[in-house]
């Protein structure tokens, strides 16, 4: 089993993270994808937490970290978030105008603590973007525009 110690303490504390932009929009695309991957990475090695798998999806993040004991995990979600929306806004200063108040990221997060699963949660994070795809595939409906009798796919409209 593969432990990390600090002076006086062994230890293996492993989450699962997940937290999404303000109104879930589909920010997370190109450029700012890999910038913010970069920047949550960056602040990560600051505080010497080690990012076993990550993943920007389109409307959230995923993250299965290794977290000293240390540190609480709503402290660390909340100085990611928080410091992560100061350099995102600095770095792409259009977003300001559709993320009033600095405020990038929603206020809650998701989070679990992982065991002996935690195979399972990095070939889930791994897996995540086609899954996503897959199912967005499936849950696209066709509809018929009744003026112009054209087949419309939901989300295409002409």
């Amino acid at each position: 089993m593969d432990m990390n110690s600090l002076a006086h303490t062994k230890w293996e504390c492993k989450y699962h993270i997940v937290f999404a932009p303000k109104f879930r929009r589909k920010v997370i695309y190109g450029k700012i994808k890999a910038d913010v991957g970069n920047i949550l990475s960056m602040l990560c090695k600051r505080k010497g937490i080690e990012i076993i798998e990550a993943e920007c999806m389109p409307d959230h993040v995923h993250m299965f970290v290794r977290i000293p004991p240390k540190y609480s995990v709503s402290q660390i979600v909340g100085y990611l978030k928080g410091k992560s929306s100061l350099m995102i806004f600095e770095r792409h200063a259009n977003l300001k105008y559709k993320y009033g108040n600095r405020h990038f990221w929603c206020r809650g997060y998701y989070v679990d603590s992982v065991g002996k699963n935690a195979k399972k949660i990095q070939e889930y994070i791994k897996n995540q973007i086609q899954e996503d795809l897959e199912y967005d595939q499936m849950s696209l409906k066709e509809y018929v525009d009744p003026f112009t009798g054209e087949q419309v796919t939901w989300g295409n409209k002409k």
